[in-house]
């Protein structure tokens, strides 16, 4: 099942199909996504991986409240990771920056890069906050393929 969700910054026209993965990305990363619609996609569109049931049922019974790190973790068990701490806390970090970056937020940014060092080197030296979102959204996707 795919959820049709239109986005924010595409004609009134067109719709745009998101996988429940792509849909929780996009709003990890500081797209103008409703977690209410990524947590609807992510238990709607089911994986089969034992691993991701604990996290299924988080999201079924708390919802909205749940913490975005419920569905970071989710979302490494999808890549087929474990969701350590270490690694959630790295994609907890990326997407840190990432909404800095899409809200234009150069403090922010700059804030969240300082409180993690252990960032990916290249994301400092972006001085379009478009590069620094495009690294970030980089450095993010590495680690799930890593």
């Amino acid at each position: 099942m795919l959820l049709c969700i239109r986005a924010a910054n595409e004609a009134h026209s067109t719709d745009r199909v998101h996988t429940s993965i792509e849909l929780a990305d996009d709003y990890l990363l500081g797209a103008p996504v409703p977690k209410p619609a990524v947590i609807a996609a992510l238990l709607a569109e089911r994986s089969a991986a034992p691993a991701a049931a604990p996290f299924y049922r988080a999201l079924e019974a708390i919802g909205v409240r749940a913490a975005d790190e419920a569905i970071i973790a989710l979302r490494l068990v999808l890549a087929g990771k474990s969701a350590s701490d270490a690694s959630v806390r790295r994609l907890r970090d990326l997407a840190r920056v990432a909404r800095a970056a899409a809200a234009g937020d150069r403090s922010g940014v700059a804030a969240a890069m300082a409180a993690n060092p252990a960032l990916p080197e290249g994301l400092s030296s972006a001085a379009d906050l478009t590069d620094t979102r495009a690294a970030v959204k980089a450095a993010y996707l590495r680690e799930l393929d890593a």
